[in-house]
């Protein structure tokens, strides 16, 4: 059985990816700060789950130490404070580079580390609008969403030539959810829509990898 580990797991788009991968037959493994949200959806899927703090680099390394070896890692986290940059909290700023690009840099490492002497795997990194074009008001989103951005295209072009595959995904626009219902025709991003395009990326032949996909609903405005 195949396996994946998605780090920054909920109740949005790695629910729905983790559905997916179930169903296509991989054992999949969850981790979160929280764990007790991901009982219902580990229940469902037969998915194990994992506490663990993205951006603690302990915990990383013993978070793929427990959940053993993985054909796919998708990493997720994000973490967001808006203002006028002159009135920014440094340290929600720190947070926000730490979860969104240092965590990013953690897992990639630990995933890299295993996948090598396989010459095979891959990593997903779960992108944003925000790491192609900065918002007014979003400079500590966008800092840690270009910094994602930034490794996963390096990472690519130091790893693809040894077989793994690096993918970056775009998410440009909101993701339906309870918390944000649909408000007109598709004009926010189904999250079992998104988890396709993860599947299509993993199952991609080597002869045509793409390092980044953009998706976003057809009346978003780019």
């Amino acid at each position: 059985m195949p396996q994946a580990l998605i780090i920054g797991a909920g109740d949005g788009l790695s629910a729905s990816l983790t559905r997916l991968l179930a169903r296509q037959g991989y054992g999949v493994a969850l981790a979160a700060r929280n764990t007790a949200k991901l009982a219902a959806l580990a229940a469902e899927t037969g998915a194990r789950t994992h506490a663990c703090d993205a951006a603690d680099p302990a915990q990383m390394a013993a978070l793929f130490e427990a959940a053993g070896e993985a054909e796919v890692v998708v990493y997720n986290p994000s973490y967001r404070t808006r203002g006028p940059v002159a009135e920014l909290d440094p340290a929600e700023v720190q947070k926000s580079l730490q979860v969104c690009a240092f965590g990013g840099f953690l897992a990639l490492r630990e995933a890299a580390r295993r996948m090598l002497p396989r010459g095979q795997g891959t990593i997903l990194l779960t992108g944003a609008s925000a790491g192609v074009k900065g918002y007014a008001q979003s400079a500590a989103f966008a800092m840690g969403k270009f910094a994602l951005r930034g490794l996963a295209q390096s990472a690519a072009r130091e790893l693809h030539p040894k077989g793994i595959h690096i993918g970056h995904v775009v998410i440009d626009g909101g993701i339906r959810s309870a918390r944000r219902p649909e408000q007109g025709e598709d004009t926010l991003l189904d999250p079992d829509a998104i988890a396709e395009t993860y599947l299509a990326l993993i199952r991609q032949p080597r002869s045509a990898w793409s390092w980044e996909i953009e998706i976003r609903p057809w009346v978003e405005r780019f």
